[in-house]
């Protein structure tokens, strides 16, 4: 009976124990990665330095043959290109998967070419020059299918308007809380930050329609509606921006957009944007697998 009985007792602890402790094991080796020391890249369109930092996989000094997708995520006003690392989870959450990680700086610039500062192309330098640069420097795979951008607030705006106006740079194109009403903000609407006359100009200026999302959409030719990059957003229930975000599903669903929209309990805040990344991060993984059987 007591053999039978340590029969059991040891069949259990195979069975049941040794897996979960494998698996603890497994998830305590992958860790943090440890982003690279600042970058600066010499920026003529800017006239300056630009900075940013940048995450590379586990395995990228080892595997020296090897190229790996990219990902390039964009803060929010007032924020700056350190955000990402210093206030989320984001090294943890990095450590699980095979992506280089870009977080370029855009200051108040709304990732958009200044309609009253010359040297303010937010936009012509991150497509003309950082992807570029990105792609030289770090063996990344270059090429749409495994390029792709998200951010938070201003930079959720930014990353969906780069995916309509670059439809050929990106595959995927993500949004946490997108402030995807910022060319149409006026005086009369109350909402006027100091960065947005700075940024699109007068309420008649070109540059505001010329980067309003939604007319972006509008404006695509059906035919060519089918380039448009994969776009997944997501926005708090008790986040300010929730009406231009749901605003933004019909029109995706009008024009018949593929996209994933998630209305989740959060505020305008951090924790729902370090949730995002995490969630993010697998979304990505999961296309660009999905797309690679697809494709074989």
């Amino acid at each position: 009976m007591k053999s039978n009985a340590l029969k059991i007792a040891i069949f259990l602890f195979l069975v049941i124990v040794s897996p979960v402790l494998a698996f603890a094991q497994a998830a305590g080796s992958v860790g943090r990665l440890q982003p690279l020391p600042d970058q600066k890249l010499a920026s003529k369109l800017m006239g300056r330095d630009m900075p940013y930092r940048v995450i590379l996989p586990a395995g990228y000094a080892k595997n020296t043959q090897r190229r790996y997708p990219v990902i390039y995520l964009l803060h929010g006003l007032s924020g700056h290109f350190d955000n990402w690392i210093d206030k989320t989870k984001l090294t943890s959450y990095a450590a699980a998967y095979d992506f280089v990680i870009v977080t370029p700086e855009g200051n108040d610039g709304w990732y958009t070419d200044s309609a009253t500062v010359p040297n303010d192309k937010y936009e012509s330098y991150i497509v003309a020059e950082l992807i570029p640069a990105i792609d030289k420097e770090f063996r990344t795979q270059a090429d749409k299918e495994h390029r792709v951008i998200a951010g938070l607030s201003m930079g959720g705006y930014g990353s969906v308007k780069f995916g309509l106006k670059y439809p050929n740079l990106f595959s995927l194109v993500g949004s946490f809380s997108g402030a995807f009403d910022a060319p149409i903000r006026t005086v009369k609407s109350g909402n006027n930050w100091p960065s947005i006359p700075a940024v699109f100009g007068p309420e008649d200026s070109k540059i505001r329609p010329e980067n309003n999302i939604f007319d972006l959409l509008r404006g695509f030719d059906p035919s060519k509606l089918s380039s448009v990059p994969f776009i997944y957003f997501a926005c708090g229930t008790e986040d300010p921006f929730l009406t231009i975000n749901r605003d933004f599903d019909s029109l995706l669903v009008e024009k018949k957009v593929p996209h994933e929209y998630r209305e989740l309990p959060g505020k305008h805040a951090w924790d729902f944007w370090d949730q995002q990344v995490e969630e993010f991060l697998h979304i990505t993984d999961r296309k660009l697998h999905s797309d690679i059987i697809r494709n074989k």
